[in-house]
């Protein structure tokens, strides 16, 4: 009658299927024990019902083998019931662990690569606070709010105010000039062609120097 075992405690790799089949297991067992219960019932007896008369006598009216068995199968059944909770006790508490500890993993790893990027970017030296709909600057992918780390051969190093980006933008009408950003944290990369085009300047754009 024994049905737990096939999930040993040794089982690191323990998966939600894993879970499942044992609850499905415990379902089943518990079915089991009803389906006793309900025979002794039939019988009238109960788990703990005398099987002999008054006089000592084994019951006449009673299926006496058939009550026995029941009462038999239930202790085992109970038995196994009991280990297979503590068999879906353990495997849950194994589940949570692992799925915590890849979420500190996880964390640490973002935090890694957010540190790693503050210390290998440059700071921005620009801001974007305007951009104008079917501009160059919008169908390049530029927005408000973008932080501006590299405009063409203007950087961080290098920039001194606007008239270094208004430079490159005149002498590159028509050329694609690389464009870096900070967007919320993440490092955004892009190409601008400055061009003529129905609104006013080669850009659509307005861009704003960032004070340090």
């Amino acid at each position: 009658m024994r049905m737990t075992g096939e999930n040993s405690s040794g089982n690191s790799e323990i998966t939600m299927d894993d879970v499942k089949n044992l609850i499905k297991k415990k379902d089943d067992i518990e079915e089991q024990i009803k389906a006793y219960y309900d025979v002794l019932e039939d019988q009238g007896v109960g788990v703990e019902g005398p099987l002999v008369d008054a006089e000592g006598f084994p019951r006449a009216d009673v299926n006496l083998y058939q009550i026995r068995t029941a009462r038999h199968n239930i202790s085992c059944l109970q038995n196994d019931h009991k280990a297979i909770m503590a068999e879906i006790e353990e495997a849950l508490h194994k589940l949570h662990a692992r799925e915590k500890a890849k979420r500190e993993r996880d964390e640490a790893e973002a935090h890694v690569e957010a540190m790693e990027q503050q210390v290998t970017l440059p700071p921005p030296f620009a801001r974007v606070d305007a951009v104008t709909q079917g501009s160059p600057a919008c169908r390049a992918g530029l927005s408000v709010g973008d932080e501006v780390t590299e405009f063409g051969s203007v950087n961080t190093q290098n920039f001194q105010n606007l008239q270094n980006i208004a430079a490159v933008v005149q002498h590159s009408e028509g050329k694609p000039l690389r464009v870096t950003v900070f967007r919320e944290g993440q490092k955004v990369q892009m190409s601008l062609t400055p061009q003529r085009w129905s609104g006013r300047g080669l850009l659509g754009c307005n861009i704003v120097p960032i004070n340090r």
